[in-house]
């Protein structure tokens, strides 16, 4: 798998004394990790290290760090020795601008200082979101000239997605500029507000109308169209109807776009949390943070901090997959008739985890605020990727397999009168619940994969059992889901379990549809 240049760029940080704290990181924060699991074996927080994305893309990925007084030097070298390899990590450094600690202190009385200091705490001259769009094209291009590469990985943190989306939408377009698809190779945000933020109300959605705070009026909804779109200025009214969370598949490949969602508000301190309310990473709101028609994941992590997307092992598998896998896995939920009940609705929880992984991958459940609603029809329970064990060694056990697991439970939920109705309920206990397996490797020819699944139910514990499936089965029973890609798209049934199937509690006919499919070279 080619490996490209990787450009970060960070998220919002607030009033110019904010500004200043950060851009004395010298990688913006993403090298920054984690080091505590919530709970042990003991019962009690431990030790657990997570690198952080950056240092883990150097160890995991072979990629490099060119740092020489600046990576703008290095790019800038009137006389370079030689091109720089492709597989190296650059950080958009669009906040150094906005900083005063680049530059003489002006002198200044008393009475001067203490009016500045309380200038910086709650305001942010000199940041200006289509400037930084600007810049990162121009950056990127000075990348793709002194690597030789045709494109780039971009990997934004909150704000950050909201710089990309501007240089995609809105400056590639402008006379002069090539294409971001040309450019842009896949784009990667971790909790970006794509759909922007809005506070839960009162006294502090007020302030943010009036005030808009160091420069946080970007995030509002309304201003949106006015950087996203070329035909708008900054302060326009949106047009009616205009979407901020859709891109034009014309425009730049919804393919290549992966949108990591955090939905944990408790971690990200209690001033925001309380003010942002629930179904939230604490800042941003679940139904905001993604890309229509986009790859995602939902993790239980918060905006930002010890327990953030970006700090999170969730978060780099994910992005590690995205960015290198080679195959693409979609698992939907087909042909269910729901049951016609008033006032009832029917909700699934789901989990994607990946032996050799301490994390789960995705989940989407109803005590993380967001269950997958269900409806007649197909529903996608989750997406995504493969990596190559031949390009990634160590990622799968022996003989090349891989093992995954999707675990699905199914609720009722009822309503009388637009109240929850527990009269005959049993809170937290589904009525069905159960984990595919599935065992991937390569093909028997060495082309391809080939493909085991069983439900945990049929098979119990064979999610821990080392042993492929097929080797599993008892004397005698169904041979396991088995196919071979051969490079085209593959798509394959699985049979829900049959006790659920005699139950109709989805319908007759209802089934986990899978879908392979390789994918293109950058």
């Amino acid at each position: 798998m080619e490996r490209l240049p990787i450009v970060y760029i960070r998220g919002y940080a607030g009033p110019t004394a904010g500004i200043n704290a950060q851009v004395e990181d010298p990688f913006y924060g993403f090298n920054a990790g984690s080091t505590h699991i919530r709970v042990a074996g003991d019962g009690a927080p431990a030790f657990y290290q997570f690198e952080g994305p950056l240092v883990r893309l150097i160890g995991d990925e072979q990629y490099k760090v060119y740092v020489r007084g600046s990576q703008e030097q290095i790019l800038d070298d009137p006389d370079p020795q030689g091109a720089l390899d492709p597989a190296s990590l650059w950080i958009y450094r669009f906040y150094d601008q906005a900083a005063t600690t680049f530059q003489a202190p002006p002198h200044q009385n008393l009475a001067e200082r203490l009016i500045n200091l309380g200038r910086q705490k709650i305001s942010a001259p000199g940041f200006n979101i289509e400037d930084a769009a600007a810049g990162l094209y121009d950056f990127i291009q000075k990348i793709r000239a002194r690597t030789g590469a045709p494109k780039v990985y971009v990997i934004a943190h909150s704000m950050g997605g909201l710089i990309a989306r501007c240089m995609i939408q809105k400056k590639c377009q402008q006379d002069g500029r090539v294409a971001a698809r040309d450019i842009v190779a896949k784009l990667y945000t971790y909790g970006t507000p794509h759909g922007g933020i809005r506070s839960a109300g009162g006294l502090a959605q007020w302030i943010e109308a009036t005030f808009s705070p160091a420069g946080s009026d970007i995030f509002a909804p309304e201003k949106m169209q006015g950087y996203l779109d070329p035909h708008k200025n900054f302060g326009d009214d949106c047009d009616p109807g205009w979407d901020p969370q859709f891109i034009d598949d014309a425009l730049f490949p919804l393919d290549d776009i992966f949108c990591l969602v955090g939905t944990d508000p408790a971690d990200y301190g209690w001033g925001p949390r309380t003010v942002m309310g629930p179904q939230t990473d604490g800042l941003v709101h679940i139904a905001n943070a993604y890309v229509r028609g986009a790859h995602r994941a939902y993790v239980y992590k918060s905006h930002s901090g010890a327990y953030g997307e970006v700090n999170s092992e969730e978060g780099y598998q994910n992005l590690r997959r995205f960015l290198f896998g080679r195959w693409a896995v979609e698992a939907a939920l087909a042909g269910v008739q729901v049951p016609q009940e008033a006032g009832t609705s029917f909700q699934m929880d789901m989990r994607l985890a990946i032996r050799g992984l301490s994390v789960v991958m995705s989940e989407q459940t109803t005590e993380h605020w967001c269950p997958i609603m269900l409806a007649d029809g197909s529903t996608t329970l989750v997406r995504t990727f493969l990596l190559d064990p031949a390009d990634h060694p160590g990622i799968a056990a022996a003989a090349g397999q891989m093992r995954y697991t999707v675990t699905l439970r199914l609720f009722r939920v009822r309503d009388t009168n637009g109240i929850f109705d527990f009269s005959n309920s049993i809170e937290q206990v589904p009525l069905w619940s159960d984990a595919l397996i599935v065992d991937v490797e390569p093909g028997q020819d060495g082309n391809g994969l080939e493909a085991h699944a069983v439900w945990n139910s049929v098979l119990p514990g064979a999610s821990q059992n080392p042993a492929s499936i097929p080797d599993q089965l008892p004397a005698g029973a169904a041979e396991p889901l088995k196919f071979q890609l051969d490079g085209q798209t593959l798509v394959a049934s699985v049979d829900l379990p049959p006790t659920v199937r005699a139950a109709g509690l989805l319908g007759g006919q209802a089934g986990l549809q899978l879908t392979v499919s390789p994918r293109p070279a950058p």
